[in-house]
């Protein structure tokens, strides 16, 4: 049997939690990493999941960020924040499994060049390289996932001229993704597509969806040994589609994996 991972900014999952419920059985999901559930812990909808079979592990605050991971494979760990201890603004979550690791981040939005939240963004992105450097091994089946609030290059945007220097497309935001990858990630989607546009993310209140108007900000990061078990990846933008219940404004990132697990 293969692993089916997939990455999903659910954009609140109290609000979402039969529809994301709905989607994992539809796709047939083993492994779900969530960003922006919106809940602290005690409130996230534990048991939704535990009727379809999967484990859930929720690091969130009251309405804003949070990260989770729901599997239907068993869990050998969990670390919830940063190993160290420092504060992650609840945006990292890492679940460890026999035959995979999963990085779940949410890369925080940032700001306009030279404001904090700038720099603590560029900072976040630095730190997870840290961190695969002196915690994790290239050579091993590692899976980095999540909203990453970039935009890697041209064919990630709508119109690169109206996007230039803006929030998730300036050059140094750009640069400091691409310095992650270069610790020995592929952007799955991106080496399986290499000249196909797909957005993941699209503003609801300009009604940018319908027009198409988005941003490839969601990704799916593996290492070799994943990339060449990889059997599919792609954007499902069907629960995007939906009027009721109003969905995210991102759509899953989703891939299969030869690993047998069973």
């Amino acid at each position: 049997m293969s692993v089916k991972v997939a990455t999903w900014n659910v954009n609140s999952i109290r609000v979402r939690k039969e529809l994301v419920s709905s989607w994992v059985q539809k796709r047939g999901i083993d492994i779900l990493c969530m960003q922006e559930i919106k809940t602290e812990e005690n409130l996230f909808p534990f048991e939704t999941f535990k009727e379809i079979e999967y484990t859930c592990h929720a690091h969130g605050r009251k309405a804003y960020n949070g990260v989770a991971i729901c599997s239907k494979i068993p869990f050998k760990s969990v670390t919830k924040g940063w190993p160290d201890g420092e504060d992650d603004e609840k945006r990292i979550i890492i679940g460890d499994f026999e035959k995979i690791k999963v990085i779940n981040v949410y890369v925080p939005r940032g700001g306009k060049q030279g404001t904090e939240r700038h720099a603590y963004k560029i900072y976040f992105l630095t730190k997870l390289k840290f961190l695969l450097e002196e915690s994790f091994n290239k050579d091993e089946p590692i899976c980095i996932v999540g909203d990453m609030n970039v935009a890697r290059e041209e064919i990630d945007v709508y119109d690169p001229l109206i996007m230039k220097e803006r929030i998730a497309f300036m050059s140094d935001e750009r640069e400091a993704l691409n310095d992650l990858l270069s610790w020995g990630l592929y952007d799955l989607f991106r080496e399986k597509y290499p000249n196909r546009q797909q957005f993941t993310w699209w503003d609801i209140e300009t009604a940018a969806f319908s027009r198409n108007q988005g941003l490839r900000i969601d990704y799916i990061l593996v290492t070799k040994p994943l990339l060449e078990k990889c059997l599919k990846v792609d954007v499902d933008i069907e629960p995007r589609k939906l009027k009721e219940p109003v969905p995210s404004d991102h759509a899953p990132v989703w891939a299969e994996f030869d690993i047998q697990w069973l």
